[in-house]
């Protein structure tokens, strides 16, 4: 499981829908939440936008593999569609915060690689979340006094990448899912692999 967070506006959706769109490996992990739909965002490719009724008896009854609340509005990741992936040999990409980045280490730290994106100034992140233009200007603000706090949360991550060049943050992440896939433990049927090439110089 391959999580990137960063505070809102520093670059964690652009990379993680590039690494989407460039990998067929690798699957999305789709949240729900009960914020609006922005006016360039598709049901089910973006969030699955639901009440907040229909988010609180999903979280009671143990449906979301965390949630969270940000910004006066809640997410959550769905438990079934994620192990669904998981069981078909797929790597997920989350796309989370800090909140639910730490609700993921309490039951499956060893199979996470975590990615934390900085802005490269506070002055661009502010930038950023004005060209997005689907927020208004008390709701950047908001946004922009949060990141402090979220910030304060890099160094429970794996990972640091301070994003100057959205091509050059993406081809990094990229480094390191390639290098995560390739650790020992991640590798399955090494050992049996292993022991055919030994059998092999034992046939020799």
């Amino acid at each position: 499981m391959l999580v990137i967070a960063s505070p809102s506006g520093a670059g964690k959706s652009s990379i993680s829908r590039a690494l989407f769109g460039a990998d067929p490996n690798i699957k999305l992990s789709v949240s729900v939440t009960t914020r609006a739909r922005r006016t360039d965002e598709v049901e089910g490719k973006h969030y699955y936008f639901i009440d907040i009724e229909t988010f609180k008896r999903m979280q009671a009854d143990g449906e979301l593999l965390e949630s969270a609340e940000v910004h006066g509005n809640f997410y959550g990741t769905p438990r079934a569609r994620v192990e669904e992936q998981l069981a078909g040999g797929n790597d997920i990409l989350f796309d989370i915060d800090y909140q639910g980045t730490l609700q993921l280490y309490k039951n499956s730290r060893k199979d996470m690689v975590t990615v934390f994106i900085l802005p490269p100034t506070i002055k661009e992140l502010r930038a950023r979340l004005e060209r997005r233009a689907q927020d208004s200007v008390g709701t950047i603000e908001k946004r922009l006094h949060n990141a402090r706090r979220e910030m304060e949360h890099f160094n429970e991550y794996d990972y640091v990448i301070v994003n100057e060049d959205l091509e050059k943050s993406v081809a990094r992440v990229r480094s390191i899912l390639v290098s995560a896939r390739l650790e020992r433990e991640r590798q399955l049927n090494l050992s049996s692999f292993v022991k055919d090439l030994q059998s092999q110089i034992d046939s020799l």
